[in-house]
């Protein structure tokens, strides 16, 4: 997966460059202050290649032993659908999302309703909703 210069658009949707969006948080250099914006830095994780990020944001109760990201998937667009709670007062959100990628020459589209919980000031993806 391509390294992603500062001031590329962010892929997670906002507008914003990566430097100003989703890189400091994948520097851990901040916390996501909402469950949306959480999720917006795990899919610009996906497309970047930032395991590690995806890792560190992962609920331990449903995070996976191990993740291999596919070097062959290309991430093309983030559609945030709905989202309920989530907000900085809160400890539970969900986030409804639609991706879009490109995997062996084809469109290829998840669409997920994401839990997404707060410990310790800190927001965490925790599965399916």
């Amino acid at each position: 997966m391509p390294a992603l210069d500062g001031s590329a658009p962010c892929p997670c949707g906002w507008g914003e460059p990566y430097a100003a969006c989703c890189r400091p948080l994948h520097r851990q250099e901040g916390e996501a202050p909402t469950a949306e914006a959480l999720m917006r830095s795990r899919y610009s994780a996906f497309a970047v290649g930032d395991a590690p990020h995806l890792r560190r944001t992962w609920h331990a109760g449903a995070r996976p032993d191990e993740l291999d990201l596919d070097e062959d998937v290309r991430w093309l667009h983030l559609a945030v659908l709905d989202v309920e709670r989530g907000g900085p007062f809160d400890d539970e959100g969900v986030v409804e999302f639609e991706a879009v990628a490109r995997v062996d020459g084809r469109r290829h589209v998840q669409r997920e309703r994401s839990a997404f919980v707060r410990e310790g000031g800190r927001w965490l993806y925790a599965g399916p909703a």
